[in-house]
């Protein structure tokens, strides 16, 4: 059972409560009392203000926060932002008032959906009347009235008021009473809760598939190409490619050979340049190589640097132009804007080489008209990453240090510096070196406040992510909080998310889904919901098996996978269903086991092996309701509705079955064996002498029969004692099926093959047979025998001229079906293989 839902509701005592609020947010943890005592302007008898109803379902109290769903379901039909601005209030606050316009919700709401605070009043007031009228609940043609006054719904369908008065009258009385009409509203209510819940449901494969790394330096990033192939880089300059699945391609040590007198050279960081085919690594030398990125043979290189790139980044701007972006230990963003790249690129790799690899250096480079060199001075520690966003036209880098904790900043200067521009222009017009924006003495200048929004965050960023969809910015860092943004307002974080306990390491927003990925220095994995701001799935170390000080992260949304560098190379999946191929379209997370029909509703009820129950209408193929947990997590295997088709049995896997009012997923009454119970595997609704039962068989080779009786006052039920005929001649396989045939047959079948036809009001057996097999197959060894269907042709079974006829229908071994005469002393009457045997 998932963790959130801890008990399955048999039912709800609580009312609908009702009050008036003065501000939808500011009060919105206030509640009334209980019963009819109404508090504020109600009771004084003022007029209240209906643009701040609210409408509580279920107990309140003072100290109770509001229910989630309320906000939500008012929300839903808009683009959910990550937080709740002003303009969300007056939209909550109009959806509220589905009764003022009583045209604007018929043709999209149900009924229940258009309960606002007033028409709640007046809904209770109602029912109060007639309580004080001798009438203690009401029939469908009252309940109809006072909906339709109530809720000022005068053109209503009288159909809509007639489902749901079916639906709150699960028992098919003709009346009910204010609390069932507040327990299928609150339970209503707290089912569709748990359906979002549920359907944002993710797991992690654990444990990761782990690969080992030879012992060396640790892995500076994992980078992933167009084509899938994952990209590790150490730091000594091994370079490792890797499929999808982690098995090792190819590696190389790209840089040359130094004396053994000389320091050996170390890289900081990588990227690669996919439309040209290059893969771009930073250097403790202070240099920026390009390699090929098939052969990995080096290409050229930009050489004295002002500092040590730390952090690097490629963007493709336009038609054969590019920006190579990297943060320093000075805390500066430096920019190289380069046109006509293809070209650029192949005259620098002609000139001379320094170890073996073309150079250029930084000051030579931007003397091409092709170049544009750019160096802001941004935080006042090391650049801890720097990324360029071209949704947004700008770059965002970090630090460590709270003051420019986080900066997203322009590339070049706005116009409102025009001066300053005009001077740089005349500088390259001369022919000197464009070091565009720094001041006389060489030290680099600082973005004007106008150009940059700067985010001061405790003990700094170490990393982030940025989603222009969701208008989200996400951070973390030494703090081990997650700090959600709206990137335009730099003052106050809109949501902060804790339960990390080490530096979070690694951030990334997928959109689609609408999570967040976070991993933390103690190899721990998170997954949070962006709209509810709450973790769905954590993946603890020990868990994953990944060990060691991680150095490295990167998720793949294409596989849906973190890949995590620590001591090994692990691969953390997603534990994700297989896709439907073509115009298939998926019902369910899980196998659907059962699914029946109710004439009352014109709906389709399916059970699947997660326990969960979806209703569909009918005639639209659309998706009305679902409850999940239904037996905790045992499978669903079975169900059958009663005869007027307004509850819903079910039978699991844990042995149990449940009667439920399937519209709210309320559990009416659990029927249970004494003791440990088998698998059920069929059940089905029995009327005999006016009384129903409910009877089930399955894995414990015996016959069930529990009564169904409104007075039944136990919520949980034992079966009747068994039939002696049961007990002594019944099956001794497992009991895979069961038909009835009213008004005295019933016939189940066994694993063994074997098909038994009971009297239902003596409970003695009628006739007895085994399904015979094929002439090749009766010397066949381990051959399947079970008869896993049975039906009744009824109208023979009923009629005395039929009486030497085949009325049961079974399926036998090896494909074949079977016509039995069950009226005297049971007779094959045919068969034919309707499947061939090879291909059963």
């Amino acid at each position: 059972m998932p963790l959130w839902k801890k008990i399955r509701p048999s039912s709800a005592a609580g009312k609908l409560e009702a009050q008036n609020v003065s501000s939808v947010f500011a009060e919105l943890g206030s509640a009334g009392e209980r019963g009819t005592k109404m508090s504020g302007p109600e009771q004084r008898g003022e007029r209240s203000d209906p643009g701040v109803a609210m409408v509580y379902l279920g107990a309140v109290s003072e100290d109770r926060p509001p229910p989630k769903w309320l906000e939500r379901e008012l929300l839903r039909q808009e683009n959910r932002r990550h937080s709740v601005t002003m303009g969300d209030q007056v939209k909550l606050r109009s959806r509220l008032l589905y009764s003022d316009d009583p045209t604007h919700s018929l043709s999209k709401l149900k009924i229940e959906q258009s309960v606002s605070l007033e028409s709640l009043t007046k809904l209770k007031l109602a029912f109060e009347e007639f309580e004080m009228g001798g009438q203690r609940s009401l029939d469908v043609l009252n309940f109809g009235l006072i909906v339709k006054k109530c809720l000022g719904l005068h053109n209503i369908n009288n159909a809509q008021i007639q489902e749901l008065f079916m639906k709150i009258d699960y028992s098919g009385q003709g009346r009910i009473e204010w609390d069932e009409f507040c327990t299928y509203m609150q339970l209503e209510y707290t089912e569709k809760e748990e359906s979002v819940l549920r359907s944002k449901q993710v797991a992690f494969s654990l444990p990761a598939t782990v690969r080992a790394l030879s012992h060396g330096e640790p892995v500076l990033r994992v980078h992933s190409t167009p084509d899938g192939t994952i990209i590790t880089v150490r730091e000594d300059g091994a370079v490792y490619y890797w499929s999808p699945e982690l098995n090792l391609k190819r590696s190389k040590s790209v840089f040359h050979e130094r004396p053994v007198s000389r320091k050996p050279k170390w890289a900081t960081d990588f990227i690669t340049m996919p439309q040209y085919n290059k893969l771009i690594m930073g250097t403790g030398d202070r240099e920026i190589q390009l390699y090929e990125l098939s052969s990995l043979e080096p290409y050229c290189q930009i050489s004295s640097l002002e500092t040590v790139p730390l952090r690097l980044d490629y963007c493709y701007t336009g038609p054969d132009e590019c920006s190579i972006l990297y943060g320093d230990s000075q805390g500066c963003v430096n920019i190289i804007l380069i046109t006509s790249v293809g070209e650029t690129l192949r005259m620098w790799k002609k000139l001379p080489k320094i170890e073996n690899v073309p150079n250029i250096g930084i000051d030579n480079a931007v003397l091409s008209q092709n170049v544009t060199y750019i160096r802001w001075k941004v935080h006042q520690d090391w650049v801890t990453k720097v990324k360029y966003f071209p949704d947004i036209c700008a770059i965002v880098s970090t630090s460590n240090h709270e003051a420019s904790s986080l900066v997203i900043g322009c590339v070049l200067p706005s116009t409102n510096i025009e001066q300053q521009m005009r001077e740089i222009r005349e500088v390259c017009r001369d022919g000197k070196a464009k070091r565009a924006l720094s001041n006389n003495n060489g030290y680099p200048q600082p973005r004007a406040p106008c150009d940059q929004t700067v985010f001061n965050v405790y003990k700094g960023v170490m990393t982030f992510d940025l989603s222009k969809q969701h208008n989200l910015l996400v951070t973390g860092g030494m703090d081990r909080v997650l700090r959600l943004w709206n990137p335009y307002v730099p003052g106050k974080p809109t949501g902060v998310l804790k339960g990390h306990s080490a530096p979070i390491f690694y951030l990334f927003i997928s959109s689609e889904e609408n999570r967040i990925f976070s991993v933390s220095m103690d190899n721990t994995a998170k997954i949070w919901d962006i709209h509810d701001q709450i973790c769905l799935i954590t993946a603890h170390p020990k868990a994953s098996l990944i060990r060691g000080d991680m150095s490295a992260c990167l998720y793949s949304p294409s596989i849906k996978a973190l890949y995590i560098a620590a001591d090994s190379l692990a691969l953390l999946s997603l534990r994700t269903s297989p896709q439907p191929q073509g115009h298939l379209i998926v019902s369910h997370m899980e196998p659907v086991l059962c699914c029946g029909y109710s004439h009352e509703f014109r709906q389709v009820v399916s059970c699947t092996e997660g326990s969960v129950v979806k209703v569909w209408d009918f005639d639209t193929g659309s998706h009305v309701f679902e409850f999940g947990g239904a037996h905790g997590q045992s499978a669903i295997t079975c169900m059958t509705f009663d005869p007027k088709g307004r509850r819903l049995v079910t039978g699991g896997r844990d042995g149990i079955l449940k009667i439920w009012n399937f519209n709210n997923g309320q559990c009416l009454k659990i029927l249970k064996k004494d003791g440990e119970s088998n698998e059920v595997c069929d059940c089905t609704y029995l009327t005999v002498h006016r009384n129903t039962y409910v009877m089930s068989v399955g894995w414990d080779r015996r016959i069930d029969v529990y009564s169904d009786s409104p007075d039944e006052p136990h919520h949980i039920q034992k079966p009747q004692p068994s039939w002696q005929d049961d007990l002594r001649r019944g099956h001794i396989e497992d009991i895979l099926c069961v038909a009835q045939c009213p008004p005295s047959l019933l016939a189940t079948s066994s694993y063994d093959g074997e098909v038994i036809v009971w009297n239902l009001v003596s409970g003695h057996i009628q006739c007895r047979f085994a399904s015979p097999l094929q002439p090749d197959c009766c010397h066949a060894q381990g051959m399947d025998t079970c008869v896993p269907s049975i039906i009744f042709l009824r109208s023979r079974a009923l009629h005395a001229k039929f009486s030497s006829a085949a009325c049961l229908l079974s399926s036998g071994p090896t494909g074949c079906i079977h016509f039995w005469n069950v009226l005297n002393g049971g007779k094959l009457l045919a068969n034919f293989e309707a499947v061939p045997a090879a291909d059963h």
